[in-house]
């Protein structure tokens, strides 16, 4: 397999995400710089990297190589939810209990 393939995978998992390569490495424990390097290079990432990279978005190695299925997206979810939800998971705890709390002021009316 391309390391290219791999790189486009993973970018587009980021981009699902809404996530940075800053977030990433910090999810997956992977410096920023080797992250960055795999991304400017296309280099194909060592087994255990990818590993970690698949434990950073949690979702399995077997998840990552299926290329037809989103292993981030829940299908039950509409594409806004979906986005709602991504938007969510990137926000501070302050700024997720505003969030919540206005979702409930809206709610009441």
């Amino acid at each position: 397999m391309e390391a290219e393939v791999i790189t486009n995978r993973i970018l587009e998992l980021l981009s699902f995400n809404h996530w940075s390569l800053y977030r990433l490495a910090k999810e997956s424990g992977i410096p920023y710089s080797s992250l960055s390097n795999l991304k400017s290079r296309k280099n194909c990432p060592s087994i255990p990297t990818l590993e970690k990279i698949c434990k950073g978005f949690n979702i399995s190695l077997a998840e990552f190589f299926n290329f037809e299925d989103n292993p981030l997206r829940n299908y039950e979810l509409t594409e806004d939810e979906q986005i709602f939800l991504n938007s969510y998971k990137n926000m501070s705890e302050y700024h997720k209990k505003l969030t919540e709390a206005y979702i409930q002021g809206l709610c009441e009316k």
